[in-house]
């Protein structure tokens, strides 16, 4: 999977873009928690090459970048959770979903 990592303020503006033109992918990940590991593992068990092809994958480091994903939040109108999917389309959060809830199959059917 070639994520895109999410360090910087500035970005936010680029996924609103690219958004509109495919969906993007934001996976928010605690490097501190065993829950937000085994969801990440599950997620990257299942996607597939093809799949970028389909939606951009962003990683946001929560530990290291807890601001930013206070702007994730303010800015798409989620609520912050640890691990969190979102899913943006047309600059707006379509679908987001957390911890066990993240889903492959669910990623996959909203995009």
């Amino acid at each position: 999977m070639n994520w895109k990592k999410l360090t910087s303020a500035e970005q936010i503006e680029e996924i609103k873009t690219l958004s509109q033109e495919r969906p993007i992918l934001i996976f928010k990940h605690s490097t501190r928690c065993s829950v937000s590991s085994m969801s990440l593992d599950r997620l990257l068990r299942n996607w597939k090459s093809e799949d970028e092809e389909k939606i951009v994958p962003y990683y946001l480091d929560l530990v290291a970048y807890r601001q930013i994903s206070n702007l994730v939040e303010e800015v798409f109108h989620v609520p912050h959770e640890s691990p969190q999917v979102l899913i943006i389309r047309d600059g707006v959060a379509i679908y987001d979903n957390s911890h066990f809830g993240i889903s492959y199959p669910d990623i996959m059917d909203k995009i």
